[in-house]
């Protein structure tokens, strides 16, 4: 993959082809790429209505109240707010204060960055390996299944996909010329993404420098400054907004939901932190109700059996596994070809950021033993995505020698026989496509290993077989995955085994619908109060007013409290009271509030719900 390498009968050094002026079909090829990704995830695109109710209640609140916008809060009364940072809920309001509030306008923003991700990819790639690889990368991260669904869902996930993208760009750009500039760009990236999702998005970090370190054309000593400057770089951007709530009165304020002491530091450190990794604290669930069903009846809405082979399993295999096995033969052909090339190398580099990211990614989520869901693993699509483009252009372009052929053939076998698995899991839909992946892919792989003749129409049949193959299975899932509508917290991709692909928590959208019109009639602060967020999530949906979610997700959190809660019925600022629906076990202070409501407020019905007046 280095130049010297090449005259040793090795694969041609792919910086160099990456640095030669672009042909006049890259632009339009580029273009093209974008406008296919666009159709994809805005098609169909408001079935799932408003996806996530959780986060789309938070935006509906965010278009009500200024300081439920900065905040994230669940209600624009500011109670509490939702139980992660608020910066994906601060791109998604402002769409929705620009363009009015509906699901269209809750949604529309990840599919944006859906192609915006798919885009800076392309580019990323672009710069060190050609535009040929670019556009696969951007096409292998478009079709990822998980990727097919998260950009066309309300979770934080897309934008935190994107700064995470964009943080590699920057760090790619940093080695090019020792650039501190660009590396400290790269760190404000993941610092906001850590403000989307918190120290998720440090998983990529130990990647990114190792890369500069290895790669950027500088003294040691100014490598590590620089390195310095980008840390400095993820705290100013991530910590300003912690330093804000610490800062900001706690009782003009929402309390910090999912934290145990009114902490947006102690929320990233616990429950959105080492509780992920090692399943303590902040009202942990491992298990769940409801949970979605594949076609084999095993529950895939959690992360499954933690342990090496967690990536390949039930839950997240149909996910993002797709093109992993190749993945992973590619790294490891990328870096066994570039073990004599300079330091500054530009392919190993690039296989360090994009290698690195992916093995440490899919290694802490498959040994977390907190809560894990399937759809994390679109974190990880880019990574996967760009290692086999690297890898797999660069063996393709030394294909004229037997080692690179090699191993270009077990990454197209190995995809072959691993979509066959994968599309076997779900044998009921179209049947007959498992059986043409596999097949075509062993021919190819073996004409690829015996050697393809130097006929150019031939080397173009091939080299287009091959890269059907490679992504035939998962463009197919993809699509299917995108065609679906889907809703609840825990988003699944794949066929719809009967109804919408997710599972769901809190009050029946029955009972939401009756009880949302009585509540749309209402006046006071606050149209209700309810002892699960979700089941409040639903009704401020139905009502478009502001409802307690007593508790917050877990219902644990002690917002308000019982003493709060009694003064917000005496200053009449509560209408009704609606007992939770499924979802969000109540904590203590909610069942305390509870058993207040029933002594002291006669009870009706509506629908099939209990419902106290609290102003009669």
């Amino acid at each position: 993959m280095t130049t010297a390498l090449a005259s040793r009968a090795e694969p041609g050094h792919v910086g160099e082809t990456a640095t030669k002026p672009p042909g006049r079909w890259v632009r339009p090829a580029a273009f093209g790429l974008l406008a296919a990704t666009a159709l994809l995830y805005f098609w169909n695109l408001t079935a799932s209505g408003y996806g996530n109710s959780f986060y789309a209640a938070a935006v509906q609140s965010g278009t009500q109240d200024w300081k439920a916008w900065l905040f994230g809060s669940l209600d624009a009364g500011n109670v509490l707010t939702v139980d992660k940072p608020p910066a994906a809920l601060w791109v998604t309001t402002a769409f929705a204060r620009i363009f009015g509030f509906s699901g269209f306008t809750v949604l529309a923003p990840q599919a944006l960055m859906g192609v915006a991700s798919v885009g800076l990819l392309y580019l990323t790639v672009k710069r060190t390996s050609g535009p040929i690889a670019g556009l696969f990368a951007g096409a292998a991260l478009a079709v990822t299944p998980v990727a097919a669904l998260m950009f066309k869902f309300n979770n934080p996930d897309a934008l935190l996909t994107l700064l995470l993208i964009a943080g590699g760009y920057c760090t790619i750009r940093a080695i090019e010329k020792a650039s501190p500039r660009w590396l400290a760009l790269a760190g404000v990236a993941i610092g906001f993404g850590f403000l989307t999702k918190m120290m998720q998005a440090f998983l990529v970090l130990p990647a990114f420098g190792l890369a500069y370190l290895i790669a950027a054309p500088a003294s040691l000593g100014k490598r590590l400054l620089h390195l310095f400057g980008a840390v400095a770089a993820v705290v100013v951007s991530a910590g300003w907004f912690i330093a804000l709530v610490d800062l900001w009165p706690t009782d003009s304020r929402p309390y910090i939901g999912g934290s145990d002491g009114d902490s947006l530091l102690e929320l990233a450190l616990g429950y959105n932190g080492l509780g992920r990794i090692f399943g303590m604290g902040g009202g942990v669930m491992v298990g769940g109700p409801g949970g979605s069903v594949s076609s084999g009846g095993a529950n895939v809405g959690f992360g499954g059996e933690s342990g090496l082979t967690r990536m390949f399993g039930a839950s997240f295999g149909g996910e993002v596994s797709w093109l992993l096995p190749a993945a992973l033969i590619g790294l490891v052909a990328g870096l066994w070809f570039t073990r004599r090339a300079a330091g500054t190398d530009r392919t190993r580099a690039a296989l360090i950021v994009w290698g690195g990211w992916m093995l440490v990614t899919s290694l802490v989520f498959s040994f977390m033993s907190g809560i894990v869901h399937p759809y994390y693993a679109v974190a990880l699509a880019p990574s996967i995505a760009a290692v086999v483009a690297i890898s797999g252009t660069s063996l393709w372009r030394g294909r004229a020698h037997f080692a690179p052929r090699m191993f270009l053939s077990l990454m197209i076998a190995a995809s072959a026989v691993w979509a066959y698995i994968l599309l076997d899991r779900d044998a009921d839909w179209l049947p007959a496509l498992r059986w043409i992946v596999v097949g075509l892919g062993l021919v190819t792989a073996t004409v690829v290993l015996v050697g393809v003749p130097p006929i150019r129409k031939l080397v173009a049949v091939v080299a287009t077989v091959s890269v059907l193959t490679i992504g035939l299975g998962t463009t197919a899932y993809g699509i299917e995955t995108a065609s679906q509508s889907h809703s609840g917290s825990i988003p699944i991709s794949g066929p719809s085994t009967g109804g919408e692909r997710g599972m769901g928590m809190g009050m029946e959208e029955g009972s939401s619908a009756e009880i949302g019109a009585a509540l749309a009639a209402t006046t006071t602060k606050w149209a209700a109060a309810t002892s699960s967020s979700q089941s409040a999530a639903n009704l401020e949906l139905a009502s478009g007013k502001s409802v307690i979610g007593i508790g917050g997700w877990s219902g644990g959190d002690p917002a308000p409290t019982l003493a709060e809660f009694q003064q917000y019925v005496a200053n009449g600022d509560i209408t009704y009271y609606v007992e939770g629906g499924r979802g969000g076990g109540p904590g203590g202070g909610s069942n305390e509030i509870s058993e207040w409501v029933a002594e002291n407020f006669t009870a009706t019905t509506v629908g099939e719900q209990t419902v106290y007046n609290l102003l009669s």
